[in-house]
């Protein structure tokens, strides 16, 4: 069993497309193929099968739920998605691997960072916490720091650290690699719209009780009256989010059920894309670039109605 920890590739552990979409290129990066375990969530089953599709460097993928236990340990080098985890938290504990690169999970990650350094607790921002992975945060913050001091933490990332944010960082012995999703723009299909180039990106906001949907409503709407806009869903939109956008006068919902970073990546035209404060107004720069594309973000709820 030792030898053949030693031996193996690094395992992918992911549960959100954009989770998948990093590990991608991490493997594509560092030349070589690896193993993917991903979460049974929403989109994620059409995010692997698309990238695979495009020659993914995977050398398997495999669904699970829970913690996949038998698959973590066989690797010594995991890459993962969710930081925050209790099931990462957990699964440390117990398995204890030699190597963790953190690949992004939107403006999580720069939480992450900011909770390894101490800034922050070891926890998703914004949940409220209990039981036995809340005990579990000290053990396995010292666990993760300790490999940090021998070489054995790295992030692998689109977001831009920020200078207090990198030297704190560094001083841990952690990493930082960035990527500008070199392999998603080598792989992309060709994409077109009949909106004269118009993106609105679905946001879950409402969902998520962020924001009223009938305000919501009103900035797709807004979007809308300007001139035709191609709507792109969010994963996690409810049916009656997405059949209450539908029904907006000059909206066409196209739902292909991949990340827009996917989706959008191989743009033949440049496109204005609207979307509310996300992480998408960092990753589809980088996706984009070179295409002649905007993105146009409402920085703030109070934007909407600007």
């Amino acid at each position: 069993m030792s030898e053949t920890r030693r031996d193996s590739p690094p395992i992918a552990w992911v549960e959100s497309p954009l989770q998948l979409i990093g590990a991608a290129e991490w493997a594509s990066a560092h030349d070589t193929k690896v193993p993917v375990a991903g979460r049974l969530t929403t989109q994620m089953s059409e995010t692997a099968d698309e990238l695979v599709a495009r020659g993914a460097p995977f050398s398997d993928t495999e669904p699970y739920l829970g913690i996949p236990w038998n698959l973590l340990a066989r690797h010594r080098h995991w890459l993962v998605g969710d930081g925050f985890s209790g099931q990462f938290r957990l699964a440390v504990a117990v398995l204890r691997p030699r190597r963790i690169t953190f690949l992004d999970d939107g403006a999580n990650t720069l939480a992450l960072a900011d909770a390894l350094t101490g800034r922050g607790a070891l926890c998703r921002p914004g949940v409220a916490e209990r039981g036995v992975v809340t005990r579990l945060r000290p053990f396995v913050l010292e666990q993760v720091l300790g490999r940090a001091y021998a070489g054995g933490v790295d992030f692998f990332t689109a977001f831009e650290f920020g200078s207090r944010r990198a030297v704190e960082i560094d001083a841990l012995g952690i990493r930082v690699r960035r990527h500008r999703f070199a392999w998603t723009r080598q792989s992309a299909r060709p994409f077109t719209d009949d909106t004269d180039g118009r993106i609105v990106l679905g946001s879950a906001r409402p969902a998520d009780g962020r924001m009223p949907l009938p305000q919501y409503l009103d900035w797709v709407s807004a979007q809308a009256a300007r001139a035709s806009v191609t709507y792109l869903p969010h994963r996690r939109e409810t049916d009656a989010q997405r059949n209450a956008v539908s029904a907006i006068a000059g909206v066409k919902v196209v739902d292909r059920r991949i990340p827009a970073e996917l989706l959008l990546a191989g743009t033949t035209r440049p496109l204005e894309i609207m979307t509310l404060a996300s992480s998408a107004s960092t990753t589809l720069p980088s996706v984009l670039r070179g295409s002649g594309s905007v993105i146009v973000p409402a920085a703030s709820a109070d934007q909407v109605h600007a």
